[in-house]
């Protein structure tokens, strides 16, 4: 028998209550009250605007020593590779992405890579293709 525990501030019961309360004014956009006296108030004038549409005008962050293309570029070759692969040396990783029906960029990409290197994960593989690293505090 599994129990199922809501918040430390909160029971179960109380998080669905408070969850169902602003789930319509997510799905929506909008407001969804019929009272006025119900809407969450604005942002005052030295506060950013709330943003309700995350795909609009907010964008996430990246840590350092990366960018979003260094994110994006070895999320790709992740695809491609798969987690079962790992350690792997480079022939192994190329002719797992061709199995994979890779692009030709990744496939161009790992061919540079130096023989005799065993990778232990794609970190390994990006940085060893000029990617960023993540710095870590």
């Amino acid at each position: 028998m599994t129990i199922e525990r809501g918040s430390d501030k909160h029971g179960a019961r109380a998080d669905e209550a408070l969850a169902g309360e602003v789930e319509g004014a997510m799905r929506a956009g909008r407001s969804t009250h019929a009272q006025e006296w119900k809407d969450p108030e604005p942002s005052g004038e030295d506060q950013p605007d709330v943003d309700l549409n995350p795909n609009g005008t907010l964008t996430g962050g990246t840590a350092a020593g990366v960018d979003s293309g260094d994110i994006e570029g070895r999320s790709q070759l992740a695809t491609f590779l798969g987690k079962e692969v790992w350690p792997a040396t480079a022939d192994v990783l190329r002719s797992t992405a061709e199995e994979n029906q890779a692009p030709d960029r990744v496939l161009q990409q790992l061919a540079g890579l130096p023989g005799g290197r065993t990778y232990e994960n794609v970190q390994q593989v990006w940085e060893d293709l000029g990617g960023g690293r993540e710095e870590r505090f």
